[in-house]
């Protein structure tokens, strides 16, 4: 079994015009080995190359750029969501409500909350974000935070390997996800600050972006246990990673843990 823990997908009205601005950014931004999207970001084709692509699910990550976004986000999240598709909630950490929104992220049934400090404009441990943490922790909502270089900003990382061990520190009892293997592009700070902490980090995007020796280091020195399987697309497909992973020197109970028995325990579903 595959499941994709790290995926992206927009409301049919708006799917084109996201992806294409995405795009421009990630095209024109220096960002290293930039390629255009594998899907155009509906939820139907990306159910669609699921399929192609032999992953049996996935977990949608929404995100609300603005405050004002995050209750219509949740409700499509909340809608889309199949026997294919499990789906995290999103809040917006300058919106007076986002706490509240928390508690509904919760109780609509969503699985865990997506914060993105690049298109949010935040970094991962500014003191303003403690209180979302706490009440993600609080409700059991697991928080997956992009981490590493973005194309948007390519000059300022907004959630570097040590802002999320403070994170950690501060925030103990949050189950955190990292994106991107813990830092795209901050490989040597990972293994410097995450390796081997209470912290989950996923494979999404790191297919070309890492070495096969560096990432299966990571790997075996943070234990299989903390690690999920993930794409990011629509800007890989899964099989990149699925085909990283399966090059690595893993035993088959590390791949079973990675491609499937982790995200399973995270959604609550063993």
């Amino acid at each position: 079994m595959y499941i994709d823990f790290h995926t992206h997908a927009f409301d049919d009205a708006i799917a084109e015009r996201a992806i294409a601005k995405l795009e421009k950014i990630i095209m024109t931004s220096g960002y290293p080995d930039p390629a255009p999207a594998v899907t155009r970001g509906t939820v139907g084709e990306l159910i669609n190359k699921l399929e192609e692509w032999n992953t049996d699910k996935a977990v949608l990550l929404p995100i609300a750029t603005k405050p004002s976004q995050q209750k219509t986000i949740n409700d499509w999240a909340k809608s889309v969501m199949s026997e294919k598709l499990y789906c995290f909630g999103t809040v917006h950490p300058d919106a007076e409500d986002a706490l509240d929104e928390l508690e509904r992220i919760k109780e609509i049934g969503l699985k865990g909350v997506k914060l993105h400090p690049d298109y949010q404009d935040f970094f991962a441990n500014e003191e303003r974000l403690f209180p979302v943490y706490r009440k993600c922790a609080e409700l059991g909502l697991p928080v997956i935070l992009h981490a590493g270089l973005d194309a948007l900003s390519m000059d300022c990382i907004h959630c570097t390997p040590k802002m999320s061990a403070d994170v950690m520190e501060a925030v103990p009892e949050m189950t955190l996800i990292l994106a991107h293997l813990g830092g795209n592009e901050c490989w040597d700070d990972v293994e410097k600050y995450l390796v081997g902490k209470d912290v989950y980090l996923d494979t999404a995007f790191i297919d070309g972006h890492i070495s096969d020796e560096q990432a299966e280091r990571i790997i075996k020195n943070h234990g299989a246990d903390k690690i999920l399987f993930a794409s990011d697309s629509p800007w890989h497909p899964s099989t990149a990673e699925i085909n990283l992973i399966n090059r690595l020197d893993l035993t088959e109970e590390e791949r079973e843990k990675i491609f499937y028995k982790n995200a399973l325990k995270l959604l609550g579903e063993i």
